[in-house]
């Protein structure tokens, strides 16, 4: 005959019930906007919209390009050179230097935020207006060089297109475009 050990299954129950309870619990405050808020800031607001709107870019999508590159650090910089918040290039910063044109400009300024953002957001524009606002490549132009990009659309490898990001020849770049991308999303759902 079997026995049933009332007070033990009452305990199992309880701590099964706290569990659910719990996990429930955790998933309604991770999912809020405010916890999601706090994963997806907006620091350097004002210059990311001042320069933004400048250059008619998304500001959410320079955002999410700042957020993957420097984790928002403007002392950030990378094993290959590049600085500050938008990870720049030195070399690509030069060129928008004379191109904005800026006075002055030296490469200690890409770690200034409004030096950045500012170079960033132009640069951004220029492969706007070459890649006609297709935001999937202008992301990969940015990470994977845009003479890399225009190769692949020309030689037919990546129809530029979202649902075809696992045509991008290059992993990293791959990678992320696809990490821009949700970032990118995910700004526009928490602050639009």
């Amino acid at each position: 005959m079997v026995r049933l050990d009332f007070p033990r299954t009452r305990w199992i129950s309880r701590i099964v019930a706290t569990v659910l309870v719990l996990g429930l619990a955790g998933n309604f405050i991770w999912f809020s906007p405010w916890v999601q808020k706090l994963l997806y800031p907006v620091p350097h607001k004002q210059l990311i919209f001042k320069y933004s709107s400048e250059y008619r870019i998304d500001p959410y999508l320079v955002t999410a390009i700042i957020r993957r590159e420097s984790k928002f650090f403007y002392w950030a910089e990378s094993a290959k050179g590049a600085k500050g918040l938008m990870q720049i290039m030195p070399q690509t910063a030069q060129w928008v230097s004379k191109q904005i044109p800026l006075a002055g400009y030296s490469d200690e300024q890409l770690y200034e935020p409004e030096t950045n953002i500012r170079i960033g957001c132009w640069y951004l524009a220029s492969l706007k207006e070459e890649f006609n606002g297709n935001i999937p490549i202008m992301i990969a132009a940015y990470n994977g060089g845009r003479g890399n990009v225009q190769q692949w659309i020309k030689e037919q490898r990546w129809s530029g297109k979202e649902h075809t990001l696992e045509d991008i020849p290059f992993p990293e770049t791959r990678e992320y475009v696809k990490a821009v991308l949700h970032d990118y999303y995910m700004y526009h759902e928490l602050y639009d």
